[in-house]
């Protein structure tokens, strides 16, 4: 039997053998490959949040980081959108995906969940799911178990088949069950406890082979290992001290939700995390992201996660190195893995200096090998550090040295060396770009009339209506009053999410959005019978929290109340209420331009009389930006809606949602734990402007853009750019070698600053100090320019000696890429 012990570092394994099946088993320090104790370090990438042409750029960026695994989630209302109708076509054939992963020389982590979270939609749950007599989900409730292990069991024979599991010689070397339940089993009380241990021996009969996990569950039940989520995880200990300590999700950066401003985790503080996690004897780190990517579709969860999920991860929604993250993530991959068969094979002891510095050491008993992480945890202070041996150090405050035979710094979390790369936008200025638009409004006419497909005498909740196949669901009624004083009434609606729309006869009163809010508007009312009609919009299904399936969305029984100036009401909540699901430009497909609908309700005619009106359909075609850049839509001037390429969903649009203008500060201080509201920018803007056009939805010659706008919007500002590199700056010290590079087969085109010595400042923004090499910019014009990367050695033998002081001098660089 060939034992698999694994020391993780990210979702990446690197596998040694794939010709024959393994075995896996491990142990409290190490999970061993092929009997070989490794470090792996993983990160996860989703697959249905890219496209299958991206998958192998991902995989192999993901591997020259210097992951060893790949990490994914199942998710199960994707797969499973109608019960037992199932899709692993395109962006869902994630046997494919994996396949991939080995075909790079990756290994692979099963997160089956089947609840996923991951700011999906629904947690990752089938909506259908809720209309089943009798079920409660996550929890001891036989008609839900019965559910979750007929697609558990699906998705387990689809892998086996595939031979994806490594004890079959294939890349999964980690399943998950459940996910993050640990937080909310609280709640669910002894059912809770029963459900995990359900979970756990379910999950064990599958036979596969593999150690299977449960994050953020002390109370795993063996053989199931626990693990850690989190920003740091270094003082998690697991319950169970014969178990290996994982970091399933070390989260990169943070999502976003409409309204909100962007969020950014320092690469500092997250190479400060991962070492304090292998210095306090961690196996494995998963990154979460390390490509974040889009929400395509409705796929969005929260409610009210914007479309874009980048994530602030080391390869950003396009698929870039978000640089310096990347490159500094993978220069603390190396550094770790040099230590890697005293980590594996020592034993640790940690001195403990004060002021928040220790020295830990691990030995190798046998070969007298040493390695050694010296961390400051001070947030202010730097430190000096002298070791018994004589050496000096001088460790920043909030890092980790990383110290080769405990003699020599190979690395340090915040010294970065890496180039950061400045993304820009560029849109094409030739005439092909000009877009012309088309339009046809959105048929509302029956429901004002209060014309729905079934009657009630109660207001639904709006999910289990609906079975979450469109955003929208209309409720309608209609009431008598008499007198004139209801000429100046109020119109109360009370809804549980997220927007709403109020008609009286026909006419828009008004509008609200918000997790739950009291929707109050004049009215004025006729004698007589009254037509009301409400359009609540979903944004995304709630994904996370105890019984958060539960919801509710919509209205949800309201109250709906009409007061009078004389505060007489009318309850209308028990009143006949006719229900519509969807709009009709859902059901005529206008999204889809080969529906017939679509090729001939469009028309240019008075365009100019309906831009800015709400409830209207536009179409414009386009020719693809050239070159391999990645492709988005600006929709600046747009309100809310849905965009389409060619019949793709690129999904929801919020440019209207405007972020308040406080709280971005122009430094970002890495020091100190990391939350989400910590170095925030984009203050004042709309929270997504830009939308991921992926080139596999784009054709050669024409393409179809379809925007439907829900509050009101001007299409005219809409445009298409490509996203590339426009500057890359560095700073590094001497000692080092700096690497700089464009990407897409962009050539570095100008040196616009370059100093050796004390250069000030920062990028965009460098000027020289009181000392400087003069062959600086030369050197680096000759060696650089007119390539798409170079390597230069930091150093006097490159650049000259300078009348600089006795102290440690840097190299500044900006470029143009």
């Amino acid at each position: 039997m060939w034992n698999i012990w694994i020391l993780v570092i990210c979702s990446t394994l690197l596998c040694l053998c794939r010709s024959s099946a393994i075995e896996v088993d491990y142990d409290p320090k190490a999970l061993i490959i092929d009997g070989q104790r490794k470090l792996i370090f993983s990160g996860a990438i989703h697959y249905p949040r890219s496209t299958p042409v991206m998958w192998p750029d991902l995989i192999q960026k993901a591997k020259d980081g210097g992951l060893d695994a790949v990490e994914t989630y199942i998710f199960w209302n994707a797969h499973e959108p109608i019960r037992r109708q199932y899709n692993f076509e395109g962006n869902l054939d994630f046997v494919k995906f994996f396949k991939l992963v080995q075909e790079a020389g990756l290994h692979g982590i099963l997160r089956l969940g089947p609840y996923v979270c991951a700011e999906w939609n629904y947690g990752g749950f089938p909506v259908w799911l809720n209309n089943i007599e009798g079920i409660e989900l996550r929890t001891d409730n036989e008609i839900y178990k019965n559910e979750m292990r007929i697609f558990v069991t699906k998705i387990v024979d689809m892998c086996k088949e595939a031979k994806l599991f490594a004890s079959q010689g294939g890349p999964i070397i980690l399943a998950q069950i459940e996910n993050e339940y640990g937080n909310v089993m609280w709640a669910y009380k002894d059912k809770g406890v029963a459900y995990v241990n359900w979970c756990a021996e379910m999950a064990a009969a599958q036979n596969i082979g593999v150690p299977w996990i449960m994050c953020q569950q002390q109370s795993a039940p063996p053989p199931i290992i626990s693990t850690c989520n989190g920003f740091y995880c270094h003082t998690f200990k697991p319950k169970n001290t014969l178990i290996p300590k994982m970091f399933t999700e070390n989260w990169t950066g943070w999502f976003k939700k409409w309204g909100q401003k962007d969020p950014h985790r320092p690469a500092e503080d997250l190479a400060y995390s991962v070492a304090r996690f292998f210095q306090a004897g961690g196996v494995l780190i998963n990154y979460y992201m390390y490509h974040g990517g889009t929400n395509f579709g409705r796929t969005s969860g929260g409610p009210f996660i914007t479309t874009s999920y980048d994530y602030d991860a080391p390869l950003d929604e396009f698929g870039n190195l978000n640089q310096p993250k990347w490159g500094h993530l993978k220069q603390l991959h190396a550094a770790i893995k040099v230590g890697e068969r005293v980590l594996t094979n020592g034993t640790a002891t940690t001195k403990v200096y004060g002021n928040g510095v220790e020295l830990t050491t691990y030995t190798n008993s046998i070969t007298g090998e040493r390695f050694c992480f010296l961390s400051n945890n001070n947030q202010i202070e730097e430190a000096t550090v002298v070791l018994e041996e004589g050496n000096i150090f001088v460790v920043p405050a909030w890092s980790v040295s990383i110290l080769g035979g405990c003699n020599k710094e190979i690395f340090n979390t915040a010294k970065v060396s890496t180039q950061t790369s400045i993304m820009v936008k560029k849109q094409m200025d030739d005439e092909t770009a000009k877009l012309s638009w088309m339009w046809t409004p959105e048929t509302i006419k029956d429901t004002l009339l209060g014309q729905g497909i079934f009657t009630v005498r109660q207001l639904l909740e709006q999910k289990r209506v609906t079975s979450d196949v469109s955003d929208y669901l209309w409720y309608m009624t209609s009431f008598d009053v008499n007198g004139t004083s209801w000429k100046d009434a109020t119109l109360s609606v009370k809804s549980s999410g997220q927007v709403l729309y109020a008609y009286v006869n026909g006419h828009l009163i008004g509008s609200q959005s918000g997790y739950a809010f009291q929707f109050k508007n004049p009215v004025s009312l006729m004698p007589g019978t009254n037509n009301l009609t409400l359009l609540s919009v979903t944004v995304g299904l709630q994904n996370y929290g105890q019984f958060f399936d539960k919801g509710p969305e919509g209205l949800n029984g309201g109250p709906v109340v009409l007061t009078d100036n004389k505060n007489v009401t009318i309850d209308l909540s028990s009143n006949t209420w006719k229900y519509k699901i969807g709009l009709n430009g859902e059901a005529e497909r206008l999204h889809d331009p080969k529906s017939p609908h679509s090729r001939l309700q469009f028309s240019s005619e008075f365009l100019e009389l309906f831009i800015g009106m709400p409830m209207v359909w536009y179409k414009t075609e386009f020719k693809a930006p050239p070159g391999t850049d990645p492709v988005v839509v600006d929709l600046q001037g747009m309100g809310k809606g849905h965009a389409w390429i060619n019949g793709n969903s690129i999904g929801r649009f919020w440019p209207a949602r405007i972020t308040d203008s406080n709280g971005c500060g122009t430094e970002c201080d890495y020091r100190g734990k990391y939350n989400e509201r910590k170095c925030l920018s984009n203050c004042g803007n709309p929270s997504q402007r830009w939308y991921h056009v992926p080139r596999s939805f784009l054709n050669d010659d024409n393409n179809t853009l379809i925007l439907f706008e829900e509050m009101g919007g001007n299409p005219s500002q809409v445009s298409f750019q490509t996203v590339t590199v426009g500057s890359i700056c560095a700073n590094v010290s001497e000692g080092n070698t700096l690497e700089l590079s464009c990407q897409g087969g962009q050539t570095i085109s100008q040196i616009k600053f370059a100093s050796f010595g004390d250069p000030q400042g920062k990028c965009g923004s460098f000027q020289k100090g009181s000392c400087d090499a003069d062959l600086s910019i030369s050197y680096l014009e000759k060696e650089c320019v007119g390539r798409e990367r170079c390597s230069i050695d930091v150093s006097d033998a490159t650049f000259g000696s300078t009348e600089c002081a006795n102290f440690t001098k840097r190299l500044a660089v900006e470029a143009i890429c």
